[in-house]
């Protein structure tokens, strides 16, 4: 279980890339950093949004990166440090519910001085 959004609680991070060479070089470059214990690279799929008053179509690959609150907010600055884009999709969320071994591991991999 999650309980409150604390220091201790899984937090999941949505982005979407262009491409799958740059998420998976934010994703090594984070879990790297032990800013992220993990990242799901998707499937490209298609986006279709609204740009500078233009309604534009793009394929995107998307990217979910599993962290504490903790280390939240490093994430976030570190994401938007790396993202490619001008406007980067960078959505944040606590779960209602997190396996507890799932969460343990999540924690043990995040932050300074975590372990394997």
């Amino acid at each position: 279980m999650n309980g409150a959004p604390d220091s201790d609680a899984v937090v999941v991070v949505l982005t979407t890339l262009p491409d799958a060479a740059s998420a998976a070089l934010i994703a090594e470059t984070v879990v790297g950093e032990r800013l992220a214990a993990c990242v799901n690279i998707g499937a490209p799929g298609t986006s279709i949004y609204r740009w500078q008053g233009v309604i534009e179509r793009a394929t995107e690959v998307p990217a979910l990166f599993k962290t504490t609150a903790a280390q939240q907010p490093a994430l976030l600055i570190r994401l938007a440090e790396l993202h490619p884009y001008e406007v980067p999709e960078i959505l944040a969320w606590t779960p209602g519910h997190v396996a507890a071994d799932y969460a343990h591991w999540v924690r043990a991999q995040t932050g300074p001085g975590g372990g394997d």
